[in-house]
């Protein structure tokens, strides 16, 4: 059971990740979340930034905590993290820190909420961009099939040439054409006659 829903919930993670990147990012890092936000028929883009305090792995329902202070009141959002409602993830500021939850900066404020910035080096993408757009597709699949049609046009062509109809008389009897058996050239029947009558003569 255990593997069926395993398979199902990564054939659903492939899906949602096919067409965004997310990238590797931990707690401490500064990271901007793009949403889209649907207001009726309209839909616009809104930016969430702030610092990343928790993440929870767990398959499918992983989820990201971010908080942020706005006019001097901290806020914090839950985001799940293969949502459709995401655009993109962009990491702004990579953070130096040995926790994996920081609640502890809920209680703080100004200078000793700051986070020191970290020295890691660029890191690979969670889960990478895997799109492939429907103009490659056909660019792939063009060159393949004109060959093909034209090979195709071309054995019909020389199947209709070596199948031609041959020429019926009246009586429904079959004509040889010239072309295949040419008919040898008989000499005038005038001309045969003058050249006995000369042999005669001669005798």
């Amino acid at each position: 059971m255990n593997n069926i829903i395993g398979t199902f919930e990564k054939e659903q993670i492939q899906k949602l990740t096919s067409n965004k990147r997310i990238p590797a990012f931990r707690s401490g890092d500064t990271v901007k979340v793009t949403l889209k936000i649907v207001e009726g028929e309209r839909t616009r883009l809104q930016v969430f930034e702030g610092v990343c305090i928790a993440r929870k792995n767990n398959g499918l329902n992983s989820n990201f905590t971010i908080r942020k202070i706005s006019h001097g009141e901290g806020v914090e959002k839950v985001f799940p993290l293969f949502s459709s409602l995401i655009d993109k993830i962009d990491i702004i500021r990579k953070g130096d820190v040995r926790r994996a939850k920081l609640y502890y900066l809920r209680d703080r404020k100004g200078k000793s909420a700051r986070i020191v910035e970290s020295t890691r080096d660029e890191e690979a993408d969670q889960y990478e961009l895997i799109e492939t757009t429907e103009t490659d597709e056909l660019s792939k699949n063009s060159p393949e099939n004109s060959t093909e049609d034209v090979t195709e046009t071309v054995s019909e062509d020389n199947q209709s040439q070596d199948k031609k109809p041959l020429a019926t008389d009246e009586n429904d009897k079959e004509v040889v054409s010239p072309e295949n058996n040419p008919i040898e050239e008989k000499p005038d029947s005038s001309s045969v006659e003058a050249e006995n009558s000369a042999n005669e003569t001669k005798s």
